[in-house]
């Protein structure tokens, strides 16, 4: 029968370096930095009368809706730079494009569209990677 057991912290902090805490691949061939892989921003959108409502999220602080399907996702804690990814996705059922990007170290932005090319206010996700400051 297998042994269940937890690990309950507070805090986790490297060994050698505090800032890295490195996992061993599930193959066992290669380590990874824990914190790399964590989303360090993610917002779940909804609308209420055209206004967008941030439902749940990590590390924003607010929205601003810039119009029809114009969010800014304005962070409560900045990466260090622009070199981050972003990903987004739309919960519409109809086809629409979704871009994302971070604009600036205060703040990620998303721009929807219908297959149309016009804008639109449906739900949706962003989540960004990359380093905190």
């Amino acid at each position: 029968r297998p042994r269940m057991s937890s690990i309950l912290v507070d805090n986790l902090t490297g060994k050698t370096t505090a800032g890295n805490v490195t996992v061993t691949s599930e193959g066992g061939a290669a380590t990874f930095q824990l914190q790399q892989g964590l989303a360090k921003m993610w917002c779940r959108v909804t609308y209420s009368g055209g206004t967008p409502i941030d439902s749940d999220s990590l590390n924003v602080s607010s929205l601003d809706d810039d119009g029809t399907g114009d969010i800014d996702y304005n962070f409560a804690n900045p990466p260090i730079s622009l070199s981050c990814s972003t990903v987004a996705t739309s919960a519409s059922s109809a086809t629409s494009t979704l871009f994302a990007a971070v604009e600036s170290t205060a703040n990620a932005r998303t721009l929807q569209h219908n297959i149309s090319g016009v804008a639109v206010d449906h739900n949706s996700s962003v989540s960004m990677h990359g380093d905190l400051a």
